[in-house]
């Protein structure tokens, strides 16, 4: 008796894992996807956004008359979890956050300090990390989220894809995960960076249902600069030059597009298709510096002028022009940095790799020695094809 006791014992064990796994199941329509959450600063307070999704709309091809695919909540709190708890008064459903695409900071909290908003993101166990972070520009986070966007019926979803394509395809944006933004605003060695995201055109027909039904649309979102911190307070902008030199030397750069000046007048353009970036420092008579090595390989793109790319002493010239054109971009960024004190680009990590020593004795004052350190480039560029035709049309135009 007791060992078949002691065999029932054992197989209730094995199934107890099986028969307890769907304990704390969420049914579907007891819950508000929130795709986007918005965090701006009210006085003392904070004021929090959600931009929730209405799952029949976005199932729906024609969706309802009048009716959006998504709605926004919102509640102010002396905490952003008392703000979120709060919105229980407003919101049919529970919030639930495990599939957030999208947080968005206001520019003026972002001024004051986010370090409370990441612990919270940081602690939640419901929580997901791999969304992107961004900072509202000369807006409101509140704003962004209330404006509906074409093509994409859920914003969130249009924030998020907008800023992996740019980022890949364009250079002067950046995509920051929770992560990754933590460990640059403890790491002694490098200062965090966000994109900014404005908006552009009519702000009150941005939230009507008519922003998505016009051919041309008055209000859209946009990405717009790379926010520049120090600790976890921003403290400046780069502007969309800035931001490519930043993208590139910080090895970010998948593809973008060059412009360059024709020798005899007129422009083109070279597409980037790969690049390669590294840092090297060093301590020399007791000081640090560094040489950013930059190796780019590019494709013809656009011929607006009279040229011979045939001949292969073009194709030296215009890779020189593009490297040079890519080198002011990052000395660009370099001095916007420098001035700003804040070293977004991680020299202060080479000097560490390089010489523990002198930074063990130097990190605590880094951003200064940082605001002083002559940076070198070497900058390589390798034109791979220059496209179906050898020769610009320009050449063969009638005057």
């Amino acid at each position: 008796m007791a060992r078949k006791a002691a065999w029932l014992f054992i197989f209730l064990l094995m199934l107890s894992p099986i028969l307890s796994g769907c304990w704390n199941r969420r049914e579907l329509n007891d819950l508000a996807i929130v795709a986007a959450v918005g965090i701006d600063k009210a006085k003392d307070k904070y004021l929090v956004t959600v931009q929730v999704v209405d799952p029949g709309e976005v199932a729906s091809r024609r969706g309802s008359a009048g009716q959006s695919p998504v709605s926004t909540y919102h509640a102010v709190g002396g905490t952003v979890f008392e703000a979120i708890r709060k919105m229980t008064t407003s919101t049919p459903r529970k919030l639930y956050f495990s599939h957030l695409r999208i947080f968005v900071i206001g520019e003026e909290l972002a001024r004051q300090g986010m370090g409370e908003v990441l612990d919270l993101l940081s602690r939640d166990q419901e929580g997901r990390t791999d969304f992107y972070i961004t900072v509202a520009k000369d807006t409101t986070a509140q704003a962004v989220l209330n404006v509906l966007t074409p093509l994409e019926k859920i914003p969130a979803s249009k924030l998020y894809a907008s800023l992996e394509v740019s980022a890949k395809s364009w250079a002067p944006t950046v995509a920051v995960q929770l992560d990754e933004l933590i460990t640059n605003i403890v790491d002694p060695g490098i200062q965090a960076t966000l994109t900014g995201v404005t908006i552009r055109g009519d702000l009150e027909a941005g939230n009507k249902k008519k922003n998505l039904e016009s051919p041309d649309v008055p209000t859209r979102i946009q990405y717009k600069g790379i926010a520049i911190f120090r600790g976890d307070k921003l403290v400046g902008w780069m502007n969309e030059e800035e931001s490519k030199g930043y993208s590139n030397i910080t090895d970010q750069l998948h593809s973008t597009v060059v412009e360059t000046a024709c020798p005899n007048g007129g422009k083109m353009a070279v597409e980037v298709i790969r690049s390669k970036t590294s840092i090297k420092a060093k301590i020399r008579d007791g000081k640090p510096e560094a040489e950013v090595i930059m190796h780019t390989e590019a494709n013809v793109a656009d011929v607006e002028c009279k040229i011979k790319l045939t001949k292969s002493s073009t194709l030296y010239e215009l890779e020189n022009a593009a490297g040079a054109a890519m080198q002011k971009h990052a000395e660009h960024a370099i001095v916007k940095a420098q001035r700003l004190k804040c070293d977004v680009f991680g020299f202060g990590d080479a000097i560490h790799r390089a010489a523990p020593g002198y930074w063990k004795h130097n990190k605590d004052n880094w951003d200064e020695q940082f605001a002083k350190m002559p940076i070198r480039f070497k900058v390589n560029v390798k034109i791979r094809r220059i496209g179906t035709i050898g020769e610009s049309i320009m050449n063969d135009l009638k005057e």
